[in-house]
């Protein structure tokens, strides 16, 4: 790929670069020893140190006047295999401040602000192969990751296995995504038995949280979270062995730190750990709403009209989206035949479809088209030529489904379909069980979103309010997730074919999750005839912006609830969601700006409305407010609400 890098820098900080070398005296007077090397955030309220426990390196992690992580071990395991020790040879420290622009995202600006740490080691024994390890300290959470310099003892390698490890001094509180299944937790870190996905959320006091992930996923394979072999402790799970060489890096092992859940859900640490935009003309990477076939299929229209795969029914769908605000229409799974059938050919319409007058007629009304794709076709057909063929219908994206394999291979093909969609101009939702979300949108900024967390509907069976509300805090701490919101016709729905289970929820709870939920594209899940029933609740979802500027979490935790804010330009957009129990809440909207009056369009649930028993009942309400009001609202069991506030 020949992309240039498109870094959107604003005002960026001279970079500071100083080299320190320590020195010890010892008969080798080549080696550079040191007890502890510390490394302070930006505002000096997050000290790493590291150091060398009989030659090896582990780091501790001080919050304030807390140690929440101590003596947590650094390495990995390799064929050929280091052998005993390190001493420590070098070190070298930079500092990096910088504010960019991304293509779409939470925050529209974010600052890139750490001081970083590179310390390169060298066996104390054998052939004297190298490692380096770099610390980057944030004001926000740390990272390090692993490195392998060019040497002559040491070519091309195999990781086995990530020592790396989490080792906290209590037995805290967590909670962990967990692929498309409900979240666990909260459980004790000694609790902990199989190996769990990241990202994790630690609670260690009521005003300390950390949270584990990994950024930059590029190269090796990605880990999951196991206990490791001593108390209070996880440590890295790598799904399987690596081929590396010198030249190369791993991925980042990252440490988010706030105050509040909140502030982990608000953090950008993954994005600043990515590499800058490989994409040199981003224009064409529209994120919005789309319109979705697959759980429409069976749904009767109020004139008879039965919604199934084909032509015609693609054509209502986007007049609908035309009419509304709504950007494109997704074509999922069979559209090209049975998903999982080699003869079904992902370069031609099967069926009832003519996807050439789809795409003509799709243009004319200014919507554009997703499609379904997955390995089977793909590698039957090539990867390749089917994108090209994708765009040179006019395609806007494919949704890549059930990608095969695993580790190393996974990650390397997720990669190879990112880099071919973004040479052909289309955008990419990965879906079934794809690697994490892990920053790599800064990068690649034609990924829009990922099902990376259970979403609405979908494995055959439903999620409850309590998993809608862990996943903003849990899941999205990886990145944008694809939860297919917006069912508005909650009564009869199982009847459809791809509706497998009753769905628990609320209409304004669905409303509320598209501004909770951050997403490049926001899959509305129901039927045309059923928003158009609730034209006046749909009028939320068609005023909502493509992209925003700012996204705060201003109450919440991830047992009870969550309220976000984003902001586009002037206007607000605020989502609500709470578990199983009612709530009234009391928020503050000292995040306005002072001074301005704006209009708060409030959709919220009626005061009989259940998440199980009476799911569509809501109510409208329109106030005038500012700076220094308070919003009082309601949410019923399982419910939500949603605000949009207009500056006037």
């Amino acid at each position: 790929m020949n992309y240039k890098p498109e870094q959107k820098l604003i005002k960026p900080k001279e970079n500071n670069y100083e080299i320190c070398f320590f020195a010890v005296l010892t008969m080798l007077s080549f080696m550079v020893q040191a007890k502890d090397y510390n490394l302070l955030s930006p505002d000096g309220n997050v000290e790493t140190l590291i150091s060398l426990d009989h030659g090896k390196p582990v780091y501790t992690v001080v919050v304030g006047d807390r140690t929440p992580i101590q003596n947590a071990a650094l390495g990995l395991k390799l064929d050929p295999a280091y052998q005993g020790g390190f001493n420590v040879v070098d070190t070298q420290n930079r500092k990096v401040d910088e504010t960019y622009e991304m293509t779409w995202w939470k925050n529209r600006l974010i600052r890139n602000q750490y001081n970083e740490m590179r310390l390169f080691l060298e066996e104390a024994e054998g052939n004297r192969k190298q490692l380096t390890i770099e610390f980057r300290a944030y004001n926000d959470g740390i990272a390090f990751r692993y490195a392998f310099p060019e040497q002559e003892n040491l070519k091309e390698f195999v990781i086995e296995e990530d020592f790396s490890e989490f080792a906290f001094t209590d037995d805290y509180t967590w909670w962990s995504a967990n692929g498309e299944r409900d979240n666990l937790g909260p459980l004790s870190i000694n609790a902990a038995k199989d190996p769990g996905f990241a990202p994790m959320v630690l609670e260690c006091a009521n005003d300390l949280y950390f949270g584990i992930h990994e950024a930059a996923i590029s190269d090796f394979a990605n880990f999951k979270i196991k206990r490791a072999g001593k108390a209070n402790a996880f440590q890295c799970d790598l799904q399987g062995p690596s081929n590396a060489k010198t030249g190369m890096h791993t991925s980042w092992r990252v440490i988010m730190i706030g105050k509040q859940p909140g502030d982990l859900v608000e953090s950008n640490l993954l994005q600043n750990l990515n590499p800058p935009c490989e994409i040199e003309d981003t224009s064409w990477i529209k994120p919005g709403l789309s319109m979705w076939d697959w759980r429409v299929w069976g749904f009767t229209a109020p004139d008879g009209f039965v919604y199934g795969l084909n032509t015609i029914s693609h054509k209502r769908f986007i007049d609908f989206a035309a009419e509304n605000n709504v950007d494109y229409l997704l074509m999922d799974a069979d559209w090209y035949g049975p998903e999982f059938s080699e003869k079904s050919d992902p370069t031609q319409s099967a069926g009832e479809i003519d996807i050439v007058e789809n795409f003509r007629y799709a243009k004319t009304k200014g919507v554009g088209i997703i499609l379904y794709l997955n390995d089977v076709g793909a590698n039957k057909f090539g990867l390749e030529r089917v994108l090209k063929q994708s765009h040179d219908w006019g395609a806007s994206g494919v949704k890549y489904g059930f990608m095969t394999g695993t580790g190393q291979a996974k990650v390397l093909q997720t990669r190879r379909v990112v880099e071919l969609c973004a040479k052909y101009k289309l955008t990419v939702n990965f879906h079934d069980t794809p690697i994490p979300p892990n920053g790599d949108d800064r990068t690649w900024p034609n990924v829009l979103t990922r099902e990376y967390c259970h979403s609405q509907a979908d494995a055959k069976y439903s999620y409850y309010p309590e998993t809608a509300v862990s996943a903003a805090f849990i899941n999205m701490l990886a990145g944008p997730l694809d939860m297919c919101s917006g069912w508005y016709g909650f009564e009869g729905n199982e009847v459809r074919p791809k509706v497998f289970r009753f769905i628990p929820g609320t209409v304004t709870a669905e409303n509320a999750k598209l501004v909770v939920f951050h997403s490049g594209i926001s899959v509305l899940a129901d039927s045309p005839e059923n928003y158009k029933e609730k034209a006046d609740l749909f009028d939320f979802v068609t005023n909502l912006p493509k992209r925003y500027d700012e996204y705060k979490v201003i109450d919440g935790h991830i047992e009870s609830h969550i309220t976000v804010a984003r902001r586009a330009g002037e206007n607000w957009y605020l989502g609500s969601l709470t578990t199983r129990e009612p709530r009234t809440l009391n928020l503050k909207l000292d995040f306005l700006k002072p001074g301005v009056q704006y209009q708060a369009f409030l959709y919220e649930d009626a005061p009989e409305t259940h998440f199980i028993t009476n799911r569509e009942d809501y109510q409208i309400r329109l106030l005038q407010v500012d700076a220094e009001s308070t919003l009082t609202i309601k949410v019923a069991p399982g419910g939500g609400a949603a605000v949009r506030l207009i500056s006037f």
